[in-house]
């Protein structure tokens, strides 16, 4: 089992910057992948980053590429999304997940965060 906590979330205005942070435990991580995903009220889960954790391998929804990074502390066992250039449309509560594969994928996670919101006003 791996236990995954978020934090990091909050309102800012747009054009601002957040960083979320998920911290991982009762695994070592070095053969998963891990995710954020996000969901906006009315809308499905969706895809944003993911970082295998051993090769460090990096892979971006479209809509935030360019603005996003997903990065990760080892020694922490944390990963972190530092969201730069924030836009109404990225408001959405994000969760961390991890994958039991260090092969990248933007589906089939296996274990889930409980999600911290992110709120862009304009």
């Amino acid at each position: 089992q791996v236990q995954l906590v978020e934090s990091g979330g909050g309102s800012v205005q747009t054009g601002g910057s957040l960083r979320l942070s998920c911290a991982a435990s009762g695994r070592t991580l070095s053969s998963y992948t891990m995710g954020w995903f996000r969901q906006a009220p009315g809308k499905e889960r969706e895809f944003v980053a993911a970082i295998s954790w051993a090769s460090g391998s990096t892979a971006y929804a479209d809509s935030v590429k360019g603005r996003f990074t997903i990065s990760r502390n080892n020694a922490k066992n944390t990963v972190y999304l530092q969201m730069n250039s924030l836009a109404p449309e990225d408001t959405a509560v994000y969760y961390c997940a991890a994958r039991t594969s260090a092969s990248i994928s933007r589906v089939r996670y296996d274990y889930w965060g409980q999600g911290t919101q992110v709120t862009v006003s304009s």
